[in-house]
């Protein structure tokens, strides 16, 4: 213990050595600013994130002390790039304007080109704003013609054909796509040779020239399962089954959808490990953004407050010092406490960890669940309806068809109605189409019989309406609580009882089963209490279950209602 308080002397002594040294510190010259903010840069590009977005922050906060715009700009740039790679697309969004500020302030049309080009690719890619999207992409091809950057030019008209495409403007992107055909063996490189193959796909498909089309998707295929393109390899096999399916090639669409899907979960769960490694950072990006945010503000002030700093320091000092005693005293108490709040700290990141895994895996399953029933409904359900709309028109004009006819006309019946129930069950009709309450209620009825009866009750008109994501995420809630209810209560009654009140949409939820010591609901993996739970905290919500053996079960939650 002696040796621990020398240690604490020590240090203390060196801050205050330091704070009287404060206000002497020496701004880094411009070339030693722009070494760090190339480190920085370096960092990014290698994936090391944490290291990068220090550098940056060091970096940016020198360069607006010697006002220098364009370093400024690039400095946000990397910022903005890390946060790209996060997947932090709205925190990426805001550095990139921050940094188009101060770029436009310079000469370097080359900054401006990228940062036009990557708000580009956020409007179009993360916000599906595409309108602001191609003007941005425009906006960079100016930059990039101006500077004779052919292969940025390549790169940027490629970006603008496929936002073209996204919403089937052809003709509008076909002049961009024609050049990029022109000039790409000269200007182009591997990166975007799976993209191009896959747009002239997407072109000819729309052309209706079956045989072009299918060439380049095959291209586009194999050069991205060559070059390991996977990004660019997943969106091919998505068109192309699109291709496909246009063209009655059922079974090799439902491969390469199958492919989609597959390469897409794939880059999915790259993305899910990335964030996992560097956890770390996410837990702290808010107060970094804050950071950065302030630095501005702290520069235009530091000027006049370094002179009164100085004064401050002596004075610092004495106060440090005659404090000194005092703190050794106290820092026995200090460090058991503190060691006490660093165990709870580790548990709740390992708690916040842990949920954000089981919600980044539940919003990929709804999502997915979603996807499977439109295509089941839109386009499988379809198909059998016509098949057996044109087996009913056989059989009409013939008053003894064969057997084998009428046998496959009963077999469409069937798979018809299996692939309708299956389409329903993983995304109800009736939510889709009704909305939240009409599906709760059919819940309710649905799951009554015999044994148990599920009343629904709510004070919310039945015609009202949310947000798409919002209505389904509190639907299979419910719908979990009503199957632990079924699975595990050995309840004959059981009520759903919902209200609205300032904003907020309260859900209660009780049968008067056997009941559990809710103590110890985290342990009961069966229950899915702890899914559940994650949803609900994802939502803004809030959760209390009250339950007592044989006495029943009472669980009540209510989130923030999300309006369309």
């Amino acid at each position: 213990m002696p040796k621990i308080r020398i240690n604490i002397v020590f240090l203390l002594l060196l801050l205050v050595f330091n704070a009287s040294l404060f206000g002497q510190e020496k701004t880094p010259s411009k070339k030693e600013i722009t070494l760090l903010a190339k480190e920085a840069n370096k960092y990014m590009k290698s994936g090391n994130f944490e290291k990068s977005l220090v550098k940056s922050r060091f970096a940016l906060r020198y360069a607006i002390a010697i006002k220098d715009d364009n370093l400024i700009a690039t400095i946000y740039n990397t910022i903005a790039a890390n946060f790209d790679e996060l997947t932090e697309s709205d925190k990426a969004f805001f550095y990139y304007k921050k940094g188009l500020f101060y770029a436009k302030r310079t000469n370097n049309d080359e900054l401006k080109n990228w940062l036009y080009n990557n708000l580009g690719n956020i409007y179009c890619f993360d916000k599906k704003q595409y309108e602001k999207g191609i003007i941005c992409y425009k906006k960079s091809l100016e930059y990039s013609q101006k500077i004779n950057d052919f292969e940025q030019i390549v790169f940027t008209k490629l970006n603008i054909t496929w936002a073209y495409f996204d919403i089937g403007q052809f003709d509008k992107g076909y002049p961009y796509l024609e050049y990029i055909n022109k000039h790409h063996q000269k200007y182009g490189d591997e990166s975007t040779i799976v993209a191009l193959n896959m747009l002239n796909g997407m072109y000819y498909s729309y052309k209706n020239e079956p045989k072009k089309a299918n060439l380049f998707f095959l291209n586009a295929i194999k050069y991205g399962t060559n070059l390991n393109e996977k990004s660019d390899l997943s969106f091919s096999h998505l068109e192309y089954s699109k291709f496909l399916l246009k063209n009655k090639e059922f079974k090799k669409a439902y491969e390469n959808l199958a492919l989609y899907n597959s390469i897409t979960a794939e880059l999915n769960y790259e993305e899910k490990l990335k964030k996992v490694n560097i956890t770390g950072i996410n837990l702290e990006i808010d107060r970094y953004k804050r950071e950065i945010d302030n630095i501005e503000t702290k520069y235009k002030t530091k000027q006049n407050l370094l002179i009164e700093t100085q004064n401050k320091n002596r004075k610092i000092s004495i106060i440090v010092i005659s404090l000194l005693l005092l703190i050794i005293i106290l820092f026995y108490f200090l460090f058991q406490n503190t060691r006490l709040k660093q165990n709870n700290k580790l548990k709740d990141l390992q708690s916040k960890i842990q949920e954000n895994i089981i919600n980044a895996s539940i919003n990929a399953q709804e999502l997915e669940r979603k996807k499977i029933a439109s295509f089941l409904h839109d386009n499988i359900s379809a198909l059998l309806s016509s098949a057996g709309l044109h087996l009913n028109v056989f059989t009409s004009q013939n008053l003894y068809p064969p057997q084998e006819i009428l046998k496959t006309k009963a077999i469409l019946a069937e798979a018809h109605d299996k692939v309708r129930d299956l389409s329903h069950e993983l995304m109800p009709s009736l939510l889709a189409r009704f909305g939240l309450f009409y599906a709760l209620e059919d819940l309710c009825e649905k799951n009554s019989n015999s044994v148990i009866e599920f009343k629904y009750s709510s004070s919310v008109s039945t015609k009202t309406r949310y947000n798409e994501e919002f209505e389904m995420k509190i639907y299979f809630i419910v719908s979990e609580l009503l199957n632990n209810i079924i699975k595990h209560s050995n309840a004959n009654s059981a009520k759903v009882t919902i209200q609205e009140n300032n904003n907020q949409l309260q859900i209660h939820v009780y049968d008067n089963g056997r009941g559990f010591d809710h103590i110890h609901f985290h342990i009961l993996e069966g229950f899915g209490l702890n899914q559940i739970q994650a949803r609900i905290n994802n939502l803004k919500g809030g959760i209390s279950i009250d339950s007592k053996q044989h006495t029943g079960t009472s669980i009540y939650f209510v989130v923030p209602i999300a309006i369309k």
